[in-house]
């Protein structure tokens, strides 16, 4: 079994770590009394001002070291970025499940266990606890990918079918949210579960995303199924031609290709919708983006 670093076949999202001089690995303090790890990205900005803050919340099997194309790119453009780690769904979790169930089984046993998601969505609020107290962020977006586009998902308001209710769930305390790779109806969503969600948020998947089950397109049902914001066109969806689950967290074959279009579609996506209104930008080669 190869080592637990970064995504894990098809259908695992791990992200890479790396070592950069503005990183900073710090805890929260969560609701039940547990730590949450988090990856801290400070911005440059003046002195005496607040930068917007983007949290990012990983995939099954994953820790607060991944995601580092995507929290630079965010940082660089004047964003307070914190990286989460979910540890009741990281590298331990995931192996104990493949263990017992497989590797299928085992991750789709992980994705699925109510009481993992719970403790992400505690991490969620322990991430934005310690955020207020360093300086009051003007805007605030949840990012996920994989498991973490479900907490994204639950955050924002979707319903489900593995028993959180809400509050944990359903808090929308984010002014934006950005789901790479969501899942689609079925074993975590009902039919019609983003119906009712009407923030901005950006889906983001590929051609070639694997998802745990109904095939790469059920991946584009979530941005299908969400209401759109009229003539603002806040909600965007867009589909890389030829990316895979890993390529969204800068890994695999071709993710060269498809992390520029990730970073360059998730800030003008999160620059629009600070602003309120959203057309869409140039078409980029190698990707369809559409809006509501």
């Amino acid at each position: 079994m190869r080592a637990f670093r970064g995504c894990f076949a098809l259908f695992l999202c791990m992200g890479m770590a790396g070592f950069m001089p503005a990183q900073e690995h710090v805890t929260a303090a969560r609701a039940d009394g547990q730590k949450t790890p988090l990856m801290v990205y400070r911005a440059d900005i003046p002195a005496g001002t607040c930068a917007p803050l983007a949290v990012i919340s990983h995939g099954a099997g994953g820790t607060e070291e991944g995601y580092t194309y995507l929290a630079k790119a965010l940082e660089q453009n004047g964003w307070m970025v914190l990286v989460m780690g979910h540890r009741e769904s990281g590298p331990q979790a995931l192996r104990r499940e493949i263990f017992s169930h497989g590797i299928h089984n085992g991750v789709e046993a992980l994705v699925t266990d109510a009481d993992a998601e719970t403790r992400r969505l505690l991490d969620v609020g322990a991430a934005l606890s310690w955020a207020e107290k360093q300086c009051r962020p003007p805007y605030r977006v949840l990012l996920g990918h994989s498991m973490g586009s479900s907490t994204v998902m639950l955050e924002a308001g979707a319903r489900n079918r593995i028993g959180i209710p809400a509050p944990p769930a359903g808090q929308d305390r984010f002014d934006a949210y950005v789901a790479l790779s969501p899942e689609g109806p079925g074993i975590v969503f009902p039919d019609q579960a983003w119906s009712s969600i009407h923030k901005p948020m950006l889906v983001l998947t590929g051609t070639r995303d694997q998802s745990l089950k109904g095939g790469p397109k059920s991946r584009q049902i979530p941005w299908q199924e969400l209401p759109g914001t009229g003539r603002r066109g806040c909600q965007w969806m867009g589909v890389v031609d030829g990316a895979t689950h890993m390529n969204f967290a800068g890994e695999g074959f071709g993710a060269d290709r498809v992390t520029p279009l990730v970073n360059a579609t998730v800030i003008q996506f999160l620059s629009e919708a600070r602003s309120g209104n959203c057309p869409l930008p140039p078409q980029h080669a190698g990707m369809i983006l559409r809006a509501k």
